[in-house]
């Protein structure tokens, strides 16, 4: 009989206290505004890391901008070595020659010139006339490529910009999830503890604590998982950052309200066309490839140059006037040389061909990868409230199962089994929100917005 009374009073007090004996389901979580690295090291502080500053910190520091900087400088310098054949050349030379009495030079050529004593100085000008468009088309084919490397560097950071986006958004998804997973163990060993005091007092099976420690072991689990995935995050947002070890960052997330997609995807294709970097280096590069046909087409064509050289003999040798001086125009006109000109034509006329190719490659590219990030969208924004409303039926649930629990209307395996629904239910509705923000960072760099 007294087994029975213990019973039916361990029964009340569940009855009218039954969110003392196991943890009741808590209401819904959200991300964490601030989320810290690993503690900061003493005298160290941690440093805040926004979104924006991350992606300022990148363009500062990653060398594949540098790298695409230094190449835009470099095809600058290429436009001014193409434009110098336009402007003339001059040059001073100083001679002085001791030849034997009478000697000439006897080999290597037709003519045979006779060798003077003399010492003289002197200056040669050469400035070419015309090669009937074939160095402006040289320098205008320079300029566009010098053109299509500055797109390409602008391109280049917005690809480290969503890198970044995608690093530092990991990184928080990653903290939000290991938020979780920690207040889950912390909460199933509470379960743990009490269903262990219920045993030992034969108020409850050595099942049910079993099923407990399960699921305890399943939740500790998780919490590494969820560590490996924080460490490895912040080692990849490091890396994208251009530092060469982890540094202590103090994430801030500063999530947007979020906003419908727009209706029209058409239009935001147009508006890609118009903006995207990488697709205006091809273009340019295009461009390019054509005027480099033209000039390689113009080598069969004359080049015209004009000379002139003036210079002194100050010394007197009895055989050369005391200056020099003389003028001329040299008219170099192509006829046969192994059809090298022909080939190198048919050449640039296949590389603009592909150059044109591969543009239009580029465009179908973004024509889906736009549609794709906007369904993209589409889709991370409607998970946004069926998320909401998943979490929110999970905790009803679980709170329902707990009630029943404590009543002994249900085994611990409906409760168990609603708890595993309520984690489940939080880390879909943690990782939907990081995922929408992603998403739209995504759509705003196949616009080219980024």
């Amino acid at each position: 009989m007294r087994k029975v009374a213990l019973a039916v009073i361990v029964v009340i007090s569940l009855q009218l206290f039954g969110q003392q004996n196991l943890p009741a389901a808590p209401a819904p979580t959200t991300p964490p505004q601030q989320t810290q690295t690993t503690p900061p090291a003493p005298g160290q502080p941690a440093l805040k890391l926004t979104v924006t500053d991350a992606e300022a910190i990148a363009i500062k520091n990653n060398p594949q901008i540098s790298v695409a900087r230094l190449n835009a400088l470099a095809s600058h310098q290429v436009t001014r070595e193409t434009r110098s054949a336009l402007l003339p050349t001059a040059a001073i030379s100083l001679t002085g020659v001791d030849a034997n009495e009478g000697s000439r030079i006897g080999a290597g050529g037709l003519n045979n010139p006779i060798i003077y004593d003399r010492s003289a100085a002197g200056t040669t000008l050469s400035q070419l006339v015309t090669d009937f468009g074939r160095t402006t088309n040289l320098v205008a084919s320079s300029k566009f490529r010098e053109k299509a490397e500055n797109e390409s560097s602008l391109a280049t950071a917005q690809q480290i910009g969503i890198a970044v986006d995608e690093a530092f958004y990991g990184a928080l998804q990653a903290s939000a999830l290991l938020r979780v997973a920690e207040e889950t163990v912390s909460e199933r060993q509470l379960v743990v503890d009490r269903v262990q005091a219920l045993t030992s007092a034969k108020l409850k099976s050595d099942l049910d604590l079993s099923f407990a420690k399960v699921d305890l072991s399943q939740a500790k689990l998780l919490q590494l998982e969820a560590e490996n995935n924080y460490s490895s995050s912040l080692a990849q947002l490091a890396a994208i950052l251009g530092y060469p070890t982890l540094q202590n960052f103090e994430l801030i997330d500063e999530p947007a309200p979020a906003e419908a997609p727009p209706a029209d995807v058409d239009s935001l294709i147009q508006d890609a066309f118009q903006k995207r970097p990488d697709l205006s280096a091809l273009r340019y590069t295009y461009e390019s490839a054509q005027k480099f046909r033209s000039a390689e087409r113009d080598l069969s064509r004359p080049t015209v140059s004009a000379l002139g050289v003036v210079g002194s003999v100050p010394i007197e040798t009895g055989h050369l006037d005391s200056w020099y001086g003389a003028v001329g125009v040299n008219v170099n006109i192509p006829v046969f040389n192994g059809f090298l000109f022909s080939a190198r034509a048919h050449e640039a006329d296949l590389q603009a061909q592909a150059a044109d190719q591969r543009r239009r490659d580029l465009m179908n590219s973004i024509s889906r990868d736009v549609r794709t990030a906007w369904l993209d969208l589409n889709r991370t924004y409607s998970r946004l409230d069926v998320t909401k409303q998943l979490l929110d039926q999970a905790n009803l649930a679980l709170n329902l199962a707990q009630t029943r629990y404590n009543l002994g209307l249900s085994t611990i395996v409906e409760f168990t089994q609603a708890e595993l629904q309520r984690t489940q239910a939080e880390i879909t509705n943690t990782s939907a929100k990081y995922q929408y923000q992603l998403s739209q960072q995504r759509l705003r760099y196949e616009l080219g917005e980024h």
